[in-house]
């Protein structure tokens, strides 16, 4: 049986899912930075307002030097991918985020960190599985590194195309890459969800229909 293919926004998701089924355990007073922190660096997932992951980035990166704690907030990532979009022609490239709403970062969590964080205009909260509490104070769980990785690594490689024709059934098309390229076509049906369409390419004075990709036609 073939498996499941899982994406990385899945396993983000995955991840998420269980900030909504918290287990609270109350602190005594006596406890002290090491209820929240083992001293290590690791990656925790910032819940943000939408459309502020840029910002909060920046803000963060901002309070992190004024306050200096660059040694225990090392990164601040906002995962994106680029979308390079064509349009009678001409390519327009910009960014857009993986996992909206969200923000990465690389953190030795301690009292102080989580404060500097917490309070970062546009931060509403720590995402975690688990959490301990003592008085307002949460305990955000870490990101597994593996997953980390993964989506760091992903964002370097992504980029995505997608490309618009104002086409419809009937026009002539010029084929610009592939077997019949330099073959003229006339579409017979358009599939804008897959950015294909097909079309009937005079062969040998026979019409013979061909699929294509939005990539390998140019309007006449």
């Amino acid at each position: 049986m073939a498996k499941k293919k899982i994406d990385d926004t899945e396993l983000m998701e995955n991840e998420l899912e269980t900030d909504e089924v918290q287990e609270v355990q109350v602190l005594n007073d006596e406890d002290d930075d090491k209820s929240i922190s083992d001293g290590k660096k690791h990656w925790y997932i910032v819940h943000t307002y939408s459309g502020y992951e840029n910002k909060v980035k920046i803000n963060l990166e901002k309070r992190i030097e004024y306050m200096n704690m660059s040694d225990r907030i090392f990164r601040i990532e906002v995962p994106q991918k680029t979308i390079t979009k064509v349009t009678g022609g001409k390519k327009q490239e910009r960014d857009e985020k993986i996992f909206p709403g969200y923000v990465l970062v690389e953190m030795i969590m301690d009292n102080e960190a989580w404060e500097l964080v917490k309070n970062t205009s546009g931060v509403t909260k720590f995402i975690s599985s688990k959490a301990s509490v003592r008085g307002n104070r949460m305990k955000p769980i870490p990101v597994r590194e593996s997953e980390i990785k993964r989506i760091l690594y992903n964002q370097q490689q992504t980029q995505v195309t997608k490309i618009q024709l104002d086409v419809k059934v009937g026009e002539q098309v010029k084929i610009t890459s592939g077997p019949f390229a330099d073959f003229i076509g006339e579409i017979t049906e358009v599939y804008p969800d897959k950015y294909k369409l097909r079309a009937n390419v005079s062969i040998f004075g026979r019409e013979t229909p061909v699929e294509l990709e939005y990539k390998q036609i140019q309007k006449l």
